[in-house]
């Protein structure tokens, strides 16, 4: 059996006319939500896609080692080259075993071609993830690790049952604002219900993902900046109340000016020495391309904090405090000291500490320069009505697909890419923002990990339902257990994945009347 992670010709055809709500099993509904409970202009409608397969089964997912020859009970790959993977079935077969060799393809994504992308070791067929998960410990007592999977969440199967969340937001007739928010401090998390209510939102959705309890990448909300870009990765672009959305891949730099001495700040309202998402500048390890979901580490970094973080992290190195007019008001020999009131922190580890102690000093001036750039590299102007959320991959741009897999990270860098099979090729939770031909707004949610219910989507199926939605621009949110929709009148409108129900967040798109 060939497992294949994109969908052939035929398979996005049958997308697509499932999308065009010409299959039996393709349904709209009015979502849980009346039309009285939203603002006019604002619909939110919940779409039914595919049916439970009866091929649909339960396996075992046999981990495979790093190495040809490494150890298998604590192997930990989801994937791998041929050889080793050779090596882990013939291993079973030993042991009483009938495991199947499937080959993973990689689709072919805007900045990297189609390919394969690996190997997997399955054994059995169930039909409930009980007896699969009784069939896996007894492949644990043999000597392997692994895992349990639902087929129908292999992310290769366009007829899988979904539910999709539909927010549709017309500016012909809505008179409110599309924007984001968090909650007290950026330094910490809150839900979307809790959120939608102290803000008066009608509706809203998560929007970037969060790391040590703060969001990741750029942030710039009303036209401050408040999070340091992943350098080169795509974000979304919203204005004039969300009148106006672009799709683009951006970068960001920060200066720290003392006299005629400059350097370059690392990042802006993160923890010092860890760039969540690699993409930094200034000599971070493994990499300074964008990796998601990998943590990279520099031991020598200048990080700015606003007020809108909250108290800045404690630790050693230096920091100096500056106010509104970036007059040195103290500088210090351990860092975690509070912001001044419309001031700024500037904190320092390492080799940086030292040229923070040597520039700064109390009744001088330091001065902190902003500069964002556009994939063209032109300046963005960072107005008032300006939002930019770097999120991502890319999913619809000019109103073709455009995956950029590749320079967002998904793609991992070595030879181990469990990532990019778990994260881009399988099935999962998904939320997504867009705009349409008509200038219509969109965000949207797909639940996922819900066998028989909804099983989620690959990426490739995600840019593909977007532009069958009518997007001209869409862009990939946070997702997962993080995927959430919710209404002020109706609450939570999707069944997020995580047993728990709704996560904290770190930040979230609200729909303002």
């Amino acid at each position: 059996m060939r497992h294949r992670a994109t969908p052939s010709v035929k398979a996005l055809s049958s997308l697509v006319a499932a999308l065009a709500f010409l299959l039996p099993t393709a349904t709209a509904a009015p979502a849980a939500a009346t039309e009285a409970e939203l603002p006019p202009g604002v619909t939110l409608s919940m779409l039914s896609l595919g049916a439970q397969d009866a091929d649909d089964f339960w396996t075992v997912h046999v981990y495979l080692p790093a190495t040809v020859d490494g150890p298998l009970n604590t192997a930990g790959t989801a994937l791998g080259p041929k050889e080793i993977a050779d090596r882990v079935a013939g291993a079973l077969r030993e042991k009483g075993f009938e495991p199947r060799l499937e080959q993973v393809d990689q689709p072919a994504f805007a900045d990297r071609p189609a390919g394969v992308l690996g190997w997997i070791v399955r054994l059995g067929r169930y039909p409930t993830s009980g007896e699969a998960a009784a069939a896996l410990t007894r492949v644990k007592a043999a000597g392997f690790a692994g895992g349990t999977r639902y087929t129908a969440q292999d992310g290769i199967d366009p007829g899988a049952p979904q539910k999709v969340h539909v927010l549709r937001v017309d500016f012909r007739q809505f008179r409110g604002t599309v924007d984001t928010d968090f909650g007290p401090v950026l330094n910490g998390t809150e839900t979307l219900t809790d959120l939608v209510a102290a803000t008066g939102a009608a509706a809203g959705i998560n929007a970037q993902w969060f790391y040590n309890r703060a969001p990741g990448g750029l942030y710039v909300k009303d036209g401050k900046l408040l999070g340091s870009a992943t350098q080169g990765r795509g974000g979304i672009k919203i204005t004039h109340g969300g009148r106006r959305v672009d799709v683009d891949a951006y970068t960001s730099h920060v200066t720290l000016r003392a006299g005629r001495a400059s350097i370059e700040i690392d990042g802006v309202n993160r923890l010092p020495g860890e760039i969540w998402n690699c993409g930094g500048v200034g000599g971070d390890q493994p990499t300074e391309k964008p990796q998601h979901d990998l943590k990279c580490t520099d031991s020598s970094e200048l990080v700015l904090f606003t007020p809108e973080w909250g108290l800045p992290p404690q630790g050693e190195g230096a920091e100096a405090l500056l106010d509104a007019r970036g007059t040195v008001l103290a500088v210090n020999t351990t860092r975690g000291a509070s912001i001044p009131p419309g001031g700024s922190s500037i904190q320092a580890i390492g080799d940086s500490a030292a040229w923070l102690l040597a520039h700064a000093e109390p009744g001088g001036r330091l001065t902190v320069s902003e500069r964002v750039e556009d994939s063209r590299g032109h300046r963005v102007p960072l107005t008032p009505s300006t939002t930019i959320l770097q999120v991502g991959p890319t999913l619809v741009r000019d109103g073709q697909v455009s995956v950029n897999a590749g320079a967002d990270g998904l793609i991992r860098e070595g030879a181990d890419q469990t990532f990019t099979y778990n994260w881009a090729l399988r099935a999962n939770p998904r939320s997504m923002i867009g705009v349409d031909d008509r200038g219509r707004l969109m965000l949207v949610v797909v639940d996922g990990r819900q066998a028989g219910y909804s099983e989620g989507l690959g990426i490739a199926q995600t840019a593909e339902l977007m532009k069958r939605l009518g997007a001209v621009e869409a862009m990939n949110l946070d997702g997962g257990g993080s995927s959430v929709m919710a209404t002020a009148g109706t609450g939570i409108v999707n069944r997020p994945s995580d047993a728990t129900g709704q996560r904290s967040l770190g930040n979230v798109i609200l729909v303002r009347p």
